[in-house]
């Protein structure tokens, strides 16, 4: 089977912007088993609850959700095991300092692939307080209220 060439999105987190205000993003590789590859190329993953965590120089992945594969045998892998993030070294220096404040924290945004391989999309961010979601959200009600009214406008 030939590699896939471009990107080919398998997992999304779709609370990361709204929970967190992303400052910068890192594209970080992965390192996977067998049929944890073999299950995301069923394209079962999940990062909602997910983050990154830096330890001793490595960076991690805690709580990624990649279930078992359906035809693995008792080799199987664990489903929320903690997975090594691979990342050059300036960049986990920028992360390692990033996270030293309070509030601030690495979350995964996207699990795709690129050039046949599993790659992160990591988001450096600050926890957004109920206000700011808030005020987001409002932002959003207003501007899908005037793109409605244009296309109304539109059709008359």
């Amino acid at each position: 089977m030939p590699k896939k060439k471009g990107e080919d999105t398998i997992a999304i987190n779709r609370r990361a912007r709204f929970d967190y205000a992303i400052d910068d993003v890192i594209e970080a590789g992965i390192a996977l088993t067998g049929t944890e590859v073999k299950a995301l190329r069923e394209g079962k993953a999940s990062i909602v609850e997910a983050f990154a965590t830096v330890r001793r120089g490595e960076v991690f992945l805690v709580q990624a959700t990649i279930p078992e594969y359906a035809f693995g045998n008792r080799a199987n892998h664990d489903p929320t095991r903690q997975r090594k993030l691979l990342v050059h070294r300036r960049e986990i220096e920028q992360m390692e300092k990033f996270t030293q404040e309070r509030g601030r924290t690495l979350v995964p945004m996207r699990l795709y692939w690129k050039d046949g391989r599993v790659k992160v999309q990591i988001g450096l961010g600050v926890g957004k307080a109920n206000y700011d979601k808030r005020h987001g959200m409002a932002e959003r009600d207003a501007q899908r209220q005037v793109d409605r009214a244009l296309r109304e406008r539109q059709k008359a």
